[in-house]
């Protein structure tokens, strides 16, 4: 059996890591800087506690975010009702990079982590399950047809958009936020239209998607 006061210190240490993980999530919503030290200053526990239950920040973020990334048809909900994949794609560069915008804090934290340490971190995706959601209508004509070119199609938006796109023009071309979510719209519905088999429609332009679809 186990005695109370083994008992007392399982959920003493569940409480401590539950105050952690809750801490984490907090901050990364608020798009400031995340670090272990600001973390466990939130959780009111000291940075060495901090370490004791999460060896990096990378993984205590991971946790964190468990629950956090919005599901892809729900970010698209304002375009749903839309089969053109140009459209669908403007709508999804543009939900990423203001979901980035708005946690840019755990993002960077995140970026760097997996720089340090890309083959143990392993960042959350959301990015490839908004673009493979965005292009579902081509999944019946491009990825019939010609399903390597849909696949390049795919990486090469997978270049694009993304915070290492965004970060590139605010930190080192210099542009501010809303400049290089133009931008960046812009360079992933280019190569989408290119992509696109000749046909009805496939050079239509696509209008910027409204800012419902903000995250």
């Amino acid at each position: 059996m186990t005695s109370p006061s083994t008992a007392g210190r399982t959920n003493q240490k569940l409480r401590t890591r539950t105050a952690i993980v809750q801490a984490a999530a907090e901050l990364s919503r608020t798009g400031r800087e995340v670090s272990m030290p600001e973390i466990a200053r939130a959780a009111l526990v000291s940075e060495a506690t901090a370490y004791r239950y999460f060896p990096d920040l990378v993984s205590l973020l991971r946790e964190a975010l468990v629950g956090q990334l919005p599901d892809p048809a729900e970010a698209l909900a304002p375009v749903a009702h839309s089969d053109d994949p140009v459209e669908r794609v403007a709508a999804a560069t543009e939900f990423l990079l203001r979901h980035v915008l708005a946690r840019q804090g755990v993002v960077r934290a995140m970026i760097a982590g997996t720089v340090l340490r890309p083959a143990q971190d392993a960042r959350p995706g959301l990015r490839f399950g908004l673009i493979d959601y965005a292009l579902s209508p081509l999944a019946d004509t491009l990825g019939a047809t010609d399903p390597g070119a849909l696949a390049q199609l795919r990486r090469d938006l997978a270049v694009v958009v993304g915070a290492e796109a965004l970060f590139s023009l605010t930190d080192l071309y210099g542009l501010g936020p809303e400049e290089a979510v133009t931008s960046i719209v812009h360079t992933a519905t280019t190569l989408t239209r290119a992509a696109l088999p000749p046909g009805p429609g496939a050079g239509r332009p696509a209008g910027r998607p409204g800012r419902g679809a903000r995250g």
